[in-house]
């Protein structure tokens, strides 16, 4: 996260994403929403990753998402995801202990300092519905 909370958002992008495996792990898949400032969507995608965590996808999408703002140079994006660990150590609550995960968290990490202004919050998963279908969607083509 950058800058201080009391500062003023910037208009800035919104993705939703989200990430999962059946069985964790099992067939995986992310998938992502993103809508400009003014809410209109400009993007959406999804895709299967093999076999992996729930955590692993999670990141994947995020670092997707990530890479979708600096190549079409949006400055600002707000992340909402409902993986509450992902955002917690994106945040600095919790440590990245999962071996799996680090090179994702820090990659992520990387990604976002290329931003002009970057947050990451956690959404109830009724209010990430779209990234979830597409993740979904993203799985069904393991089979």
């Amino acid at each position: 996260m950058f800058g201080s909370p009391a500062e003023s958002a910037p208009e800035h992008a919104v993705a939703h994403v989200d990430g999962g495996a059946r069985g964790n792990p099992g067939p995986s898949g992310y998938g992502v929403v993103i809508a400009d400032p003014h809410g209109a969507r400009i993007a959406e995608f999804g895709r299967y990753l093999g076999h992996h965590t729930n955590n692993f996808a999670e990141y994947s999408g995020l670092i997707a998402a990530l890479n979708y703002a600096l190549e079409h140079k949006l400055p600002a994006l707000r992340v909402r995801s409902d993986s509450e660990l992902m955002v917690r150590q994106m945040n600095g609550v919790y440590k990245v202990r999962s071996p799996e995960l680090r090179p994702l968290y820090e990659e992520a990490k990387r990604l976002s300092r290329q931003l002009k202004w970057f947050r990451i919050e956690h959404v109830r998963r009724e209010h990430n519905a779209d990234a979830d279908r597409l993740a979904n969607e993203a799985m069904d083509r393991s089979k």
